[in-house]
């Protein structure tokens, strides 16, 4: 007879506890924690055990050990996807009969499945910046150089990353890693996006629970054109006259504004030195959240990053601090603004948000509510008024487009929330 057991880098015996002698459908809702599924192939649960949320799938014990072993690839890649945490096999039932195996992998917090967002209060803009988030992923994972295989939105995790989200793979099933994609492998997988994600709202839509004015296939469309401007700024070749070398710093500069850092430049000049092209060679996504850990300690989402050191570079300049060591400002900032703002949030709420994503909502609010006013508002003032208006309407680990309409509240507050839900430069 076959004895359990567990493949992991990082053993936790309290995983024994889990019923594992009960097919994954069969497990009593005591051990489950409620949280937004999308659709899979396979049987999936989540648990909570030792203080944090387990996503387990069942699957077969090849496919299990194949994806376990691929997504730690990924994860030493930095690339964005769940992390793994291990593969349960040897499972029988009570009456002797063997169960499949079940791939562990930690649940990304403050996560939803696209169909928790796109079948709720979704604006266009907003399933627009999810296209967005989908798309760097696509290239991130490109140019490391793994081909995915199943592209699609049901396969993706999506974060709120300030006023953007930042997408996660889940599913690594049908990838494989490679020295370098082939331009047709980049198509492929581009062309299976393209018919997954407008499968995918068109279900949506039959079920009534996308809004009438979305065009599926004109989302699954512009999912191509998105990944192949993104694609083309972060590995296309720029040709420029020799006394135009300025070009190099602009062009190391756009891809930062992308939040991506450049490792090298391929730089070449022709015989007669007259024209100079350049093309990056190695691109690292996380440029400002790299910046922001080196001052801080904090590791967040890039566009948060690029939010929180705005703020930081505005107290630099209040306190008239220029010219001291950036790590010392950027402690006292972190000490004197950041960590007492979020601790002015009542312990029960901060659960809702992540610390920099409240910290950004909390900013967005001060700014809104400085305008209405005329004047700057004092952030313990801001705080009370967003934790009053905004924060105590959220459910938990959903964002403002997760509220069903006739949620959100009414009366003057209710301005924030269009506010909140606008595009940045709608934002007037």
């Amino acid at each position: 007879m076959e004895q359990l057991k567990i493949t992991s880098a990082t053993p936790n015996s309290a995983l024994l506890d889990l019923p594992w002698r009960l097919p994954l459908i069969d497990w009593p809702s005591d051990v489950l924690a409620a949280l937004p599924r999308g659709i899979s192939r396979h049987v999936v649960r989540f648990v909570r055990l030792d203080g944090r949320v387990l996503a387990i799938k069942e699957i077969s014990q090849d496919v299990a050990f194949r994806e376990y072993g691929m997504l730690r690839q990924l994860r030493k890649l930095e690339i964005p996807s769940v992390r793994p945490v291990g593969v349960v096999t040897g499972r029988t039932s009570d009456s002797g009969e063997p169960l499949e195996a079940a791939l562990v992998t930690e649940h990304l917090a403050f996560s939803l499945p696209y169909r928790s967002v796109f079948s709720q209060w979704l604006r266009d803009e907003t399933a627009n910046r999810l296209i967005d988030a989908l798309a760097v992923l696509i290239v991130r994972l490109h140019l490391a150089g793994f081909f995915w295989g199943d592209v699609s939105l049901s396969n993706t995790l999506f974060r709120r990353d300030a006023e953007q989200f930042a997408a996660y793979l889940v599913d690594a099933e049908t990838g494989a890693l490679h020295r370098e994609l082939t331009r047709g492998q980049r198509e492929h997988d581009l062309e299976i996006a393209r018919v997954n994600i407008i499968g995918e709202l068109m279900d949506l839509a039959a079920g009534e629970l996308l809004d009438s004015e979305i065009d599926e296939v004109a989302f699954g469309n512009s999912l191509v054109d998105r990944y192949r401007d993104l694609w083309e700024a972060l590995t296309g070749v720029e040709a420029f006259a020799s006394d135009e070398r300025w070009r190099v710093a602009a062009r190391i500069e756009r891809l930062n504004a992308l939040g991506f850092d450049v490792g090298e430049l391929d730089i070449t000049t022709d015989i007669d030195g007259t024209t100079v092209r350049i093309q990056p060679q190695v691109v690292d996504a996380g440029h400002h959240s790299r910046r922001l850990l080196k001052l801080t300690g904090l590791d967040v989402q890039d566009n948060q990053a690029r939010r929180l050191l705005n703020d930081l570079d505005s107290y630099q300049a209040a306190t008239d601090r220029q010219e001291d060591d950036p790590q010392l400002v950027a402690h006292d900032w972190l000490q004197n603004v950041f960590h007492p703002t979020v601790r002015a949030v009542p312990r029960e709420l901060r659960r809702k948000l992540e610390p920099a994503q409240l910290y950004h909502e909390i900013l967005d609010h001060r700014w809104f509510i400085s305008e209405q006013s005329g004047h700057d508002v004092p952030m313990p003032e801001t705080v009370a008024s967003y934790v009053k208006n905004v924060l105590r309407y959220r459910p938990d680990e959903k964002a403002i487009l997760g509220m069903e309409p006739g949620d959100e509240p009414e009366g003057p507050e209710a301005d924030y929330f269009h506010y909140a839900a606008a595009e940045p430069g709608d934002r007037d």
